[in-house]
């Protein structure tokens, strides 16, 4: 029977799956560079949390599928894997309404300033009420920062709200965007200076490493919020710390950081206009479910010798392994 090695357990309903057709094994960590005996075993590996690059690809000598729970395979070295033969089984659309939800979440969160007021009240300060730190969102503008599946689930729950919706997405054709009724910025800059809260839904790449910094904060209205459920790297969380702590961002709502598990001694945690939920946006048991049985499926398929279409490679199945 084939062994399939998971960082983390998956949900039960996709742990049940994998039973069907493999022996797994959790090694409970984010690097496994800590459990090589572990790894070179492994026929496959699930990577909840974590980083796996071409070192640990090629001490891993039984490797024939990489999976991830969710689309973002930033975490994965592709062309290593593709290079050896190995599909990065990932498991799309599962998770698009969950991420949407938690991200208009967040923007309600930040803009009642809920988390602030919580703490206070709890303590007995019932003042906090007059702080007027909160505003309404109706008629207010979001700036949708990535058009892909979430940000367009993302926009269609602040219409309903009745919210203005501004896109910018430089791979998305400006009448696909004004088609869904909202308005297309062909210049990031044009959505900064005209929304008053900015939600980010692109991957990781080097082309997107710090994309919202200093220019970008100062380029912003004075008072707009930042929500960010996409990834860490995207923001520069020395500059996002100087624009909230100037006043100049009303407030910021993340549930994913540059470093993770994020760290209790990071500045922004200091500030009271700023909340972090711990990269859990996926994480509802209907997407949990959704996500988990569509992996194991995929593992488990690959070990079977399919060519399962759900891969971040697809020229993979032109390796010679394949053939």
């Amino acid at each position: 029977m084939s062994v399939v090695l998971l960082s983390h357990r998956l949900y039960d309903d996709g742990m049940a799956v994998l039973a069907q057709g493999a022996r797994t094994v959790v090694a409970d960590s984010s690097d496994l560079r800590n459990n090589l005996d572990l790894v070179r075993e492994a026929d496959g590996i699930v990577l909840r949390v974590g980083r796996i690059g071409r070192e640990l690809m090629e001490a891993c000598p039984n490797l024939r599928v990489i999976s991830r729970p969710g689309v973002g395979v930033d975490t994965v070295d592709v062309a290593a894997a593709t290079e050896l033969g190995i599909p990065v089984v990932v498991a799309p659309g599962t998770n698009l309404r969950s991420v949407a939800e938690h991200a208009v979440a967040l923007i309600y969160a930040i803009t009642k300033n809920v988390c602030e007021s919580h703490e206070k009240t709890a303590r007995g300060e019932f003042g906090i009420r007059n702080k007027y730190a909160a505003i309404e969102l109706l008629g207010k503008r979001v700036g949708i920062v990535g058009f892909g599946n979430i940000g367009k689930e993302t926009a269609r729950i602040c219409r309903n709200n009745e919210m203005d919706v501004s896109v910018y997405d430089p791979f998305v054709p400006a009448e696909v965007v004004e088609k869904l009724g909202y308005r297309h910025e062909p210049e990031l800059n044009g959505l900064l200076q005209t929304c008053d809260v900015f939600s980010l839904h692109m991957p990781a790449t080097k082309e997107t490493a710090n994309m919202f910094g200093s220019p970008q904060f100062a380029a912003m209205k004075s008072g707009a919020f930042l929500v960010n459920c996409a990834r860490g790297e995207i923001v520069d969380e020395a500059a996002l710390f100087e624009a909230l702590n100037s006043g100049h961002l009303a407030g910021a709502a993340v549930d994913v950081m540059a470093d993770e598990p994020m760290k209790k001694d990071n500045r922004l945690f200091s500030l009271p206009n700023f909340i972090a939920t711990p990269h859990m946006a996926a994480l509802t048991k209907e997407s949990a479910s959704r996500t988990s049985r569509l992996t194991a499926e995929g593992t488990l398929a690959v070990l079977r010798g399919e060519r399962w279409p759900h891969v971040a490679n697809p020229e993979v199945y032109q390796h010679s392994r394949w053939k």
